[in-house]
């Protein structure tokens, strides 16, 4: 079973089939993983016909997707991806934040894509609780990055209060 990094830094098992982009509700009827990680595309058009199969989903969005169509159904959703197609695009940062923070989302935001070892101390900050790594990165490696720094001088969805007032 391929492995990923939970927030702690742990190596995990992924238990989540992901399907592709251009996944249809036949991908999920045909597949035996009872925990399957759909993109939004076809959440928000088969919605109840995928809550029919009995299966636990979870949803995951290009950089592109808005979050905020599935804003009432997050409670049915215990994982949420947010897609990274080079680590040059940082709009996943945002969108985690804006789920963490406005949207009150409580359940696991998982990291996936081009995700390098040097983003997961930012992504973390940010609100992901997951981080499912290209197969060129060291897992053992990449697993220390969580505590490269020791603290933050700005205040993150981890620690809302900024340094200067941590201080006071």
């Amino acid at each position: 079973m391929p492995k990923l990094i939970d927030t702690l830094g742990n190596l995990v098992d992924n238990a989540w089939l992901q399907l592709p982009k251009d996944a249809t509700l036949d991908h999920v009827v045909q597949s035996s993983s009872k925990l399957v990680l759909v993109p939004c595309k076809l959440w928000l058009a088969e919605k109840a016909s995928l809550l029919a199969t009995g299966k636990t989903f979870g949803v995951w969005f290009d950089s592109d997707e808005p979050v905020g169509p599935i804003n009432a159904d997050l409670a049915l959703l215990p994982l949420l991806a947010l897609n990274f197609p080079t680590f040059m695009d940082g709009r996943s940062y945002s969108k985690a934040c804006v789920l963490r923070q406005q949207m009150k989302y409580e359940g696991e935001i998982r990291a996936i894509g081009d995700v390098l070892r040097d983003q997961l101390f930012y992504l973390k900050r940010c609100g992901f609780s997951s981080f499912d790594l290209k197969d060129s990165v060291k897992l053992e490696d990449a697993q220390k990055a969580l505590k490269d720094f020791t603290t933050n001088y700005q205040a993150t969805v981890e620690e809302p209060v900024p340094l200067y007032r941590r201080r006071a």
